[in-house]
């Protein structure tokens, strides 16, 4: 009947409002600035994303190692951390034998936003980049973009 359909609209309805952009994705942030590392994990939950932080690459890449596929859905990486960088760390992940090392969406987050950082960003292997201060939509949308376009 009309009624039961209307009904059913509302419920879809409901179920848009409530559904988070990052929904079941599993994340690994390497940031070694302990505000910003509370300010993009606390973002990203905010959005329905489970996260787990590292202080710096060598954490980042260990932690990877680490890992089974499907642990992770996305790397978050700054790019600037003490002990290993973010393009060294990523080009290790992607040198290394993991079965996830090759189509693990890397984005480099860094509040260096010029041409050449972006370039060297990808030249190290990563996906894409966000800069900082992080735009939370921008982030969302890069992330949803990557990680769709490794599981199709």
């Amino acid at each position: 009947t009309a009624l039961e359909d209307k009904s059913q609209l509302l419920a879809d309805g409901e179920l848009k409002v409530t559904r988070k952009p990052l929904d079941g994705f599993h994340l690994l942030i390497a940031e070694d600035n302990e505000l910003n590392q509370e300010i993009e994990a606390t973002l990203l939950r905010m959005n329905g994303a489970t996260v787990e932080c590292v202080e710096d690459g060598q954490q980042a890449l260990e932690t990877f190692l680490a890992s089974k596929p499907g642990d992770y859905d996305a790397i978050l990486m700054d790019v600037q951390m003490p002990v290993m960088d973010g393009h060294e760390a990523t080009k290790r992940i992607r040198a290394s034998d993991h079965p996830m090392a090759r189509t693990i969406p890397i984005i480099a987050t860094t509040a260096n936003a010029f041409s050449d950082d972006i370039s060297a960003a990808l030249a190290a292997g990563m996906d894409a980049h966000v800069g900082k201060p992080l735009d939370v939509k921008q982030l969302c949308k890069t992330l949803t973009d990557c990680i769709r376009r490794i599981n199709g």
